[in-house]
């Protein structure tokens, strides 16, 4: 998250460098200046031209800016999230669960890191941070663990007949997060929707 708004290379999230970059942001030493807005693998630029402060809590100061998006923008990602519902549809539970999996170790490996810039963006302690990150994984092992269960049922009729029955995802929906929780709540909203082959729009509210 941090390395890619400012452009860190990659490492280790147990990195002290990585680790003192977030914690200086309370100082007003960095500022995030990457759009925040991100759809199709990339960020975007809003062409509303309309942008909101966002405050860090401890000090006032402005951390960044957020960019507000308007129909184009809302199209655009929609657009995005039908073309990957295709693909992401068709996997098996098996397939899904795998890369929610993935997604959960990745949080666990950046615990820090994330529950660091939490503290900075939100004003919450540290210890309720980390355990918003530790929430927001075991949220996605949890969807992870049952989209391997997703079946339909078998019904036996009169006659020797049966019918079935089968769960088929039904498109993009969106999630709406909240300030307090964001990290949080945008595993509640999405590990439900992608266990079940479906995709997720989240926005803050």
């Amino acid at each position: 998250m941090l390395r890619r708004l400012h452009g860190f290379p990659w490492r280790p999230a147990t990195a002290p460098a990585l680790s003192a970059a977030v914690r200086c942001l309370s100082s007003g030493a960095v500022n995030i200046t990457l759009p925040l807005n991100f759809w199709a693998g990339q960020r975007r630029i809003s062409q509303e031209n309309r942008k909101e402060n966002v405050y860090e809590p401890a000090t006032g100061r402005v951390l960044c800016h957020l960019e507000q998006c308007g129909e184009e923008e809302v199209g655009q990602a929609v657009t995005a999230a039908k073309s990957a519902f295709g693909p992401w549809s068709k996997m098996s539970g098996m397939e899904r669960a795998r890369i929610m999996i993935e997604a959960a170790h990745l949080i666990e490996n950046r615990r820090e890191e994330i529950a660091e810039m939490e503290v900075v963006n939100n004003g919450k302690s540290i210890t309720e941070a980390r355990l918003d990150v530790d929430s927001a994984r075991l949220c996605i092992e949890y969807y992870a663990g049952l989209a391997r269960t997703l079946a339909g049922q078998h019904v036996q009729l009169p006659g020797g007949s049966f019918a079935y029955t089968r769960r088929e995802p039904l498109g993009v929906c969106v999630g709406i997060g909240a300030w307090n929780y964001p990290f949080q709540i945008a595993a509640w909203k999405s590990a439900p929707a992608l266990a079940c082959g479906r995709e997720i729009l989240s926005t803050p509210n």
